[in-house]
């Protein structure tokens, strides 16, 4: 993982932890705001061996070592993005997942996203305007922009979409109603999602980790072609 690689067509750089022999699934992994992309590094040691992790930078710097997918401030009313930065990041991120996908042919892996805060939000945009290259993503104290409504993907592409939306409920950044919010938009779109809350603020405690994990899991023997019968 010392390696940072850039891939061009995305324009995107990120460090890879390789699966341990045949990947069942490719991870991408989305740090927050004003982080980078070692932050979910220590994650590795708790997921499955058999996924390949990708830990992505984000494409603005707001200073040393401090990367973002979008501007945002924070204001009486809620958090205030820069909407046309947020979907740049999307379409940069979809068009990662495409280019390490070219790079698997004629083997696809199955590709899941997920992030914290900010990371979250890019992981939810990108697998509900392209659940074909992104079916599974997790939400990991972050929230769902009102600003994809308009590049959501129809009910019937949406069918085969999980998602995972953990929270804190003492969350002071992204208040635990976000999350709320994303569970019921999600029950309307049809899309299969587990929502579990926290006594915690907006961090990652080992609870949400181990769930995480759980989650991711469950997610790659249903898609592994080589499962086992349980």
């Amino acid at each position: 993982m010392d390696i940072l690689h850039n891939d061009i067509p995305s324009g995107l750089s990120f460090r890879l932890r390789p699966a341990a022999g045949q990947a069942a699934a490719r991870l991408f992994l989305l740090h927050g705001v004003g982080g980078n992309e070692t932050n979910l590094m220590p994650l590795a040691q708790a997921l499955d061996s058999r996924l390949e992790l990708v830990f992505v930078r984000g494409p603005l710097t707001l200073g040393p070592g401090q990367h973002a997918w979008f501007h945002v401030r924070f204001s009486a009313q809620g958090p205030v993005i820069n909407a046309g930065q947020a979907d740049e990041s999307r379409t940069r991120l979809r068009e990662l997942v495409r280019s390490l996908a070219r790079a698997d042919a004629p083997v696809a892996r199955p590709a899941v996203m997920a992030g914290f805060s900010q990371g979250g939000i890019l992981s939810a945009s990108v697998a509900l305007s392209a659940p074909e290259d992104v079916p599974r993503f997790a939400i990991l104290s972050g929230r769902i922009l009102p600003e994809i409504e308009p590049h959501l993907a129809s009910p019937d592409r949406l069918a085969p979409v999980s998602a995972f939306i953990a929270h804190g409920q003492y969350d002071d950044k992204l208040p635990v109603s976000f999350a709320e919010h994303a569970d019921g938009w999600l029950t309307r779109l049809g899309v299969e999602h587990d929502t579990r809350l926290y006594p915690v603020g907006h961090t990652l405690s080992a609870d949400i980790v181990a769930d995480f994990s759980r989650w991711i899991h469950q997610q790659i023997t249903l898609d592994s072609p080589n499962r086992s019968p349980s």
